[in-house]
């Protein structure tokens, strides 16, 4: 049986952290065009809103994500003809994993368990990521046959270096979380029953720093990747500027010379 989207993609705002959580754990949450689609649309309300100032992106159940569900949409009418595949996996996967590069607050995956396929991909786009010890990071792709996509070929080799990279994505084994912790795949490990806490922890603290600064920062690291230097410090130093002209860098500067904590509101 299916459900909607708003059973199936939970959603809530606490303590300025929108969470976002997967909920088809008969599934192993295997996203739905549907899913999708609530996940991108949420992102860009994320961005939009300033009263969220972190988002946590996480699952029921025992796995994260376990790829896409292709049986989630309906089947495409007529004779598939050159261009349809390249246009749905534009459309589908690679604008999930945009959304959540472009989201405009800070993102933290929670991976609760095994993250396949477009399931690791949309852990490894976000910008923080904590994983439970039971959790197994896999490029099944080439257990289908397939090509990686929903944006693999462009973040792996990013995290771990072109020839790892080929190594995970020829072979498609799976990663246990620790090994994915010593890769740079992520930044914390911790027991099952302590992720939600830690990820909140993580979260909560995200959303009580400078978000604007922290949104060009996220920019900037994105796109240093792909850039010269001359461009990245160029964009450094327009973002800086545009930067002191919010409250929350005011706020930081008195909160240094008045030598007292300072209070982000995330303007």
């Amino acid at each position: 049986m299916t459900g909607t989207p708003e059973d199936e993609v939970l959603h809530r705002i606490d303590n300025g952290v929108a969470w976002i959580t997967l909920n088809r754990p008969e599934a192993m949450n295997a996203v739905t065009r549907d899913q999708r689609e609530r996940i991108i649309a949420l992102l860009d309300e994320a961005s939009a809103d300033p009263g969220v100032r972190a988002v946590v992106v996480t699952a029921t159940g025992k796995g994260f994500c376990a790829g896409a569900d292709l049986r989630g949409g309906s089947a495409p009418a007529g004779e598939r003809v050159a261009g349809d595949v390249a246009r749905m996996i534009r459309l589908g996967a690679q604008r999930l994993i945009t959304a959540v590069l472009d989201c405009e607050k800070p993102v933290l995956a929670a991976v609760n368990g095994t993250a396949a396929g477009i399931g690791a991909h949309l852990a490894l786009a976000c910008d923080l990521v904590i994983a439970a010890e039971p959790a197994r990071f896999i490029e099944v792709f080439v257990r289908r046959g397939l090509v990686p996509d929903g944006g693999g070929a462009y973040l792996l080799p990013r995290l771990v270096g072109p020839q790892k990279a080929k190594e995970l994505m020829f072979f498609g084994d799976a990663v246990p979380a620790v090994e994915a912790e010593r890769l740079g795949l992520v930044n914390l490990v911790v027991p099952a029953e302590e992720l939600e806490a830690t990820a909140r922890a993580w979260a909560e603290r995200l959303a009580q720093g400078p978000t604007r600064a922290l949104a060009m920062t996220k920019q900037l690291v994105n796109a240093s990747l792909d850039g010269d230097r001359a461009a990245a410090l160029a964009a450094e130093a327009t973002a800086q500027e545009i930067n002191m002209t919010t409250a929350d860098a005011n706020e930081g500067v008195a909160g240094f010379v008045e030598r007292r904590t300072p209070k982000y509101l995330g303007r």
